[in-house]
């Protein structure tokens, strides 16, 4: 499915480009059904889109904001996803959302993983926004070459819902949304930064074997086009 590039002259436009579109898609889906559902990803590309978008005008009380993946790490450890979207998008006129977290204080990542699938059920069928980023290894949430749940996260007759997943690349365990929860989005972007994520992105756009570059998937298989937004 052919994605659609948007680039911008630096991150900063990036980010309030990006910023007015999500917050035109979470008005349109509170307009249509009276509630919006936003994924977002961790890493430090997102933080200056996060902080534009926690300003703009909408009705966030009716907005839930969660994570697409995260680290087996407490909210408060400074490696956590969940402690991003605090600082940075959780403020001003955005701390009226309500956040669903991932991360669980249970004895296992795979307890965490069983709990948070309960506990986002209700939302994301689909969202109305994932936000997307990618490693310079073709890495997209945590879906890493290698991984050890890779070939089950991609699955598309995986059902919607969390699963772990251990790679070498990947530091702490994590916890990430399966490829069928996330492919669907009604706006799916794809938001990277610098000359060498756009290498990485052309390699991905070429032949080779998904589980190789898992970003691949979503390119390729998402039912919906991928809107790709990209500074130097």
């Amino acid at each position: 499915m052919a994605a659609t590039m948007h680039n911008f002259a630096n991150a900063a436009e990036l980010a309030r480009n990006l910023a007015d579109k999500v917050a035109a898609s979470l008005s349109t889906a509170i307009a249509k059904k009276g509630t919006a559902e936003i994924a977002v990803s961790g890493g430090s590309t997102p933080k200056a889109f996060f902080q534009e978008l926690s300003t703009r005008d909408l009705d966030w009380t009716k907005v839930t904001i969660t994570l697409v993946d995260e680290r087996f790490v407490p909210a408060d450890n400074p490696r956590s996803n969940h402690l991003l979207v605090i600082s940075n998008l959780l403020q001003n006129k955005a701390k009226a959302a309500k956040f669903q977290p991932l991360y669980q204080p249970a004895a296992t990542v795979e307890e965490a993983a069983r709990l948070s699938t309960v506990a986002t059920a209700s939302i994301g069928n689909p969202f109305d926004v994932v936000i997307l980023g990618m490693g310079g290894d073709g890495h997209t949430a945590s879906f890493f070459p290698g991984g050890s749940n890779l070939a089950v996260a991609l699955d598309p007759k995986t059902p919607r819902g969390i699963i772990t997943m251990d790679a070498e690349g990947a530091g702490e365990p994590r916890l990430t949304f399966t490829f069928s929860s996330l492919q669907d989005a009604g706006l799916l972007v794809l938001h990277i930064e610098g000359d060498g994520k756009k290498d990485v992105l052309a390699k991905a756009e070429g032949a080779g074997d998904e589980a190789e570059m898992p970003i691949r998937a979503v390119l390729r298989r998402a039912a919906t086009p991928v809107d790709i937004y990209w500074a130097p």
